[in-house]
């Protein structure tokens, strides 16, 4: 396998990744700088805080594309350095590191859920239904995203060591890490019971009912 090829679609994974879809459309379309806002992070959950569900949609469905797109690059380009499982992993990693680490953003970035997301779509379209699926759910029921990840990061990964891939487990214990790491003040704010809510799901539909009834 030519290196340069490897070097260059690494590259590539990297830049994908990379792109601040949640900053370029808040301040195309919205003229607002969502990390001045909200939790003042470029992701996607706080673009649908700052600018709306729709533009927060849009946020996550490209965030969760530039996993994906990047991952398929070994398949769409023949690209394979021992095994084309781990290496799919590799160019989502990179996907990963791109928009946690963004060059676009001053090296910073997102908390890598979506794009996440977006790698374990092409790598196992049926964990990525569960994983989503909590999401949804997990939304829905406790009004945080912030929660709703953690937990279903931590749930998928306890499957994937069950249904025994080596391949993706060690990554797995490592982006649940990083993402653990990345919410570390949401967590503060959860245990101290001041997280912040979407405005949506039943504990955010039970609050504004309650302070209605005021």
């Amino acid at each position: 396998m030519n290196i340069l090829k490897i070097t260059i679609f690494l590259v590539i994974a990297y830049l994908l990744g990379a792109i601040p879809n949640g900053l370029w459309i808040g301040k195309l379309f919205y003229h607002k700088d969502i990390r001045n806002y909200g939790s003042h992070n470029i992701g996607a959950t706080n673009a649908l805080r700052v600018l709306g569900v729709f533009p927060g949609v849009v946020c996550m469905i490209l965030d969760i594309a530039k996993g994906s797109i990047a991952t398929l690059l070994p398949i769409w380009f023949n690209i394979d350095f021992w095994n084309i499982k781990p290496t799919m992993l590799i160019f989502g990693i990179m996907a990963i590191l791109g928009h946690s680490a963004s060059i676009f953003d001053h090296f910073h970035g997102g908390k890598a859920v979506a794009t996440s997301a977006g790698m374990l779509l092409v790598y196992s379209p049926w964990l990525f239904v569960y994983c989503f699926s909590m999401m949804v759910i997990m939304t829905l029921l406790t009004s945080m995203v912030s929660f709703a990840s953690l937990f279903s990061f931590t749930t998928v990964t306890i499957i994937i060591l069950l249904i025994h891939d080596w391949y993706l487990f060690p990554l797995a214990v490592i982006l649940t890490i990083f993402v653990y790491y990345k919410h570390r003040s949401n967590i503060i704010r959860m245990v101290h019971g001041h997280e912040n809510l979407i405005h949506y799901g039943l504990v955010y539909w039970h609050m504004k009912k309650k302070h209605a009834t005021k």
